[in-house]
């Protein structure tokens, strides 16, 4: 079994930053794709940005130059710092790896989700 367990939400000001983790657990043989998502209240989930395994990152246009998502192989980890949060970023935001489990299988995982609130 894998667990997903995120941590680093909170509230902040306007132009304010945070720095969410994501840490992967389990029987894990090889951690693909890692990916961070949000949801706003009244809103579909959305992807904000993803990493994959050779370190390539691909990002939402509404928060690009302002995320950045980064992943500690050694540990199993994704981070998003955010920047320059805006009152629109706020959300709960979610976790989610590609994960190949030792049984070699392939499989979706999600965290319990974090809320960032960002107000003044």
């Amino acid at each position: 079994q894998v667990q997903l367990v995120e941590s680093g939400g909170g509230l902040v000001q306007p132009g304010g930053s945070l720095r969410l983790s994501c840490a992967a657990s389990g029987s894990i043989f090889r951690v693909n794709a890692m990916a961070w998502y949000r949801q706003a209240p009244g809103k579909e989930r959305e992807l904000v940005a993803i990493i994959v395994s050779g370190g390539r990152t691909n990002y939402a246009d509404s928060v690009k130059g302002r995320f950045t998502i980064s992943r500690d192989n050694a540990k199993n980890t994704v981070y998003l710092q955010m920047n320059s949060l805006k009152p629109e970023d706020t959300a709960v935001y979610y976790c989610n790896g590609e994960i190949t489990s030792v049984a070699r299988t392939i499989s979706v995982y999600w965290g319990q989700g974090t809320q960032v609130t960002v107000s003044s």
